[in-house]
């Protein structure tokens, strides 16, 4: 079958870099990658990951009010 086909410059670029390279005719590479691209297997859809959050809090006796205990808390008394 012949058509017309137009085809970006980096992708013209790259078939007539494989036909060269490969010593085969533009068509004939044009054809193989077609080819290699429509029949590739498709990747099986996998199951959504889910990600059950849970809140982690504070340890008792420290609170977000008191950043200078928690920083101490978290990093030891040298933090500064």
């Amino acid at each position: 079958m012949r058509t017309t086909l137009t085809l970006d410059d980096d992708v013209a670029k790259l078939l007539y870099r494989e036909a060269k390279r490969s010593g085969a005719s533009f068509k004939e590479t044009v054809n193989r990658y077609l080819r290699l691209g429509l029949t590739k297997p498709k990747p099986a859809k996998r199951p959504p990951v889910i990600i059950n959050a849970r809140p982690l809090g504070l340890p008792p006796g420290l609170s977000y009010d008191r950043m200078e205990e928690l920083i101490e808390y978290l990093e030891g008394p040298l933090h500064r």
